[in-house]
């Protein structure tokens, strides 16, 4: 028979152990859930009116978690674990059968686990809408990518053109020429030229348009700003507008993934060149400061209204008609930079244009 003295002792265990599963799963990480769920298994355990006699389990589609088993056979309670209301595990703990009957467990225990069990529940959901999120944010990005590799398809074509027709007149020239072995060696260097230099431009377009996770590493960010304009430079020529690129050191090192560094110049300087006039003059322009390294694109069109603020972030917001913007590309370079610990801003350019102002911190 169990005192009241002693239920009133199990009852402050239990809602210690509530109290503590609470904080384990409000300070869980969720790259580490099932470091979690270890800990909050072995609440349960140490909750028990006999410790050296209890067995954990907690098992779903996903994980399997138990305390040591001393005795083959065992009397449980149990509860549910639910995801949206579709249960899909359970967390047992049992007494040894041949010691215990479940008429030793409190009917507070049962309770107890009910409540965990919903909150182990409560954290498995937020782990899944927080992976739904970053999946979004991926097929977010992807799509944006998609959409600048379209507006710079064109002009990468015209690009491809000329080298291309060198292979193929060069080759000919060669059919007719098998005699002259110098001149057969220059032709074939042509050749060989242009063909790198198509595969080349054409690597470095599937490479940006591939989807991958994100992934940091200590690069010079010079030689990605670079091939970026390159890229690019099929779609300044359309309008005659200049590109300067200048930089306060040779090498500037950063952490940063650089197919998205690459995907938030490409946005930034094609919105340059959209609102900017024929012959007009971009500056893309990198200082490495102290802390941080800070990328400044000015263009000279026709501004942006400050009062418009952080909305020119959001997703779908656009200041361009319809149909020409998706309003997904300065809400994509958001996300990146704030995926980078970093921030962007824009302001004024003088005497017209506007600046927008990438800041990451050096990791």
């Amino acid at each position: 028979m169990v005192t009241a003295e002693e239920k009133l002792r199990e009852r402050i265990k239990e809602l210690t152990c509530l109290y503590d599963v609470t904080s384990i799963i409000v300070n869980c990480d969720y790259n580490e859930i099932e470091v979690g769920l270890q800990a909050i298994v072995s609440c349960l355990k140490n909750v028990r009116q006999y410790i050296n006699d209890t067995y954990v389990v907690l098992k779903t589609d996903e994980y399997h978690i138990e305390t040591k088993k001393e005795y083959k056979d065992y009397v449980f309670l149990t509860s549910a674990i639910t995801l949206f209301n579709k249960e899909i595990g359970t967390i047992k703990v049992g007494y040894p059968s041949k010691k215990y009957s479940v008429l030793d467990f409190l009917e507070e225990e049962q309770q107890l686990l009910n409540n965990v069990c919903l909150e182990v529940g409560n954290l498995l959901e937020r782990k899944e809408i927080k992976e739904n999120e970053i999946l979004i944010k991926r097929q977010v990005e992807q799509s944006d990518r998609l959409r600048i590799l379209g507006e710079i398809t064109a002009g990468i074509a015209h690009e491809l053109n000329t080298p291309l027709a060198n292979i193929l007149g060069f080759a000919e020239l060669l059919k007719d020429r098998t005699k002259q072995d110098s001149q057969a060696t220059k032709d074939l260097d042509k050749i060989i030229n242009s063909a790198i230099y198509s595969r080349e431009v054409v690597k470095k377009l599937m490479f940006f348009a591939c989807e991958m996770p994100q992934q940091k590493s200590l690069v010079n960010i010079i030689p990605i700003c670079k091939e970026a304009i390159e890229l690019l430079k099929p779609i300044l020529k359309t309008k005659n507008i200049t590109l300067n690129f200048s930089s306060s050191n040779s090498k500037i090192a950063l952490k940063i993934d650089r197919i998205q560094l690459t995907q938030v110049l490409f946005n930034l300087v094609i919105n340059a060149i959209y609102f900017s006039e024929e012959n007009g003059v971009i500056v893309l322009d990198i200082k490495d400061k102290s802390a941080t390294v800070e990328i400044h694109i000015k263009d000279q069109g026709t501004g942006i209204d400050t009062n418009l603020g952080d909305k020119i972030f959001e997703p779908f917001f656009t200041t361009k008609p319809v149909g020409e913007g998706s309003g997904l590309g300065l809400s994509v370079v958001h996300g990146i930079v704030k995926s980078h610990k970093g921030n962007i801003s824009f302001s004024a350019n003088m005497p017209k244009g506007t600046i927008f102002t990438v800041a990451i911190p050096k990791l």
